[in-house]
């Protein structure tokens, strides 16, 4: 199984930024946690982070060519991207969304993903942990692939 995780605005900041929200950990940290549990699904994973819409649908774009899935990110982007949520609507390998923070708990806008209804599945609320329980949930749907 290959998976790329992606990142958008504002996530190159973690462990700096607003920690009472997105936690102390860093994007860093929160990678070589990925990897780690990676090993354990037999799992090649592949990051990007990236504060621009546009290389972000390129990511995605070229994504459907090298992985079988991927976790996105899209911070502020998933309440109002619909060039994202099209990205993600074209290509055929499945996307789940995550969040650090449960978008549901925050700003009356954050409750409101419009990538939402084109990925497989989201999971929000969890801080890095969130991470971690989309690539299981990754897992199993590269499994259930005929």
């Amino acid at each position: 199984m290959k998976v790329l995780v992606i990142n958008g605005p504002n996530l190159n900041l973690l462990g700096e930024r607003e920690p009472e929200v997105y936690g102390e950990d860093s994007l860093q940290s929160i990678n070589d946690s990925l990897l780690f549990h990676a090993k354990d699904l037999n799992c090649e994973i592949s990051f990007f982070q990236n504060n621009s819409e546009g290389r972000i649908i390129d990511e995605l774009h070229d994504a459907r060519l090298k992985y079988d899935g991927v976790i996105l990110n899209a911070g502020a982007y998933t309440h109002y991207s619909y060039a994202i949520r099209d990205a993600i609507a074209a290509i055929n390998i499945p996307v789940i969304e995550v969040h650090l923070s449960n978008i549901n708990n925050r700003d009356e806008f954050r409750k409101t993903s419009v990538i939402a209804p084109v990925c497989a599945g989201s999971i929000a609320g969890f801080g890095k942990r969130s991470y971690e329980l989309a690539l299981r949930a990754m897992s199993y749907l590269v499994g259930e692939k005929p």
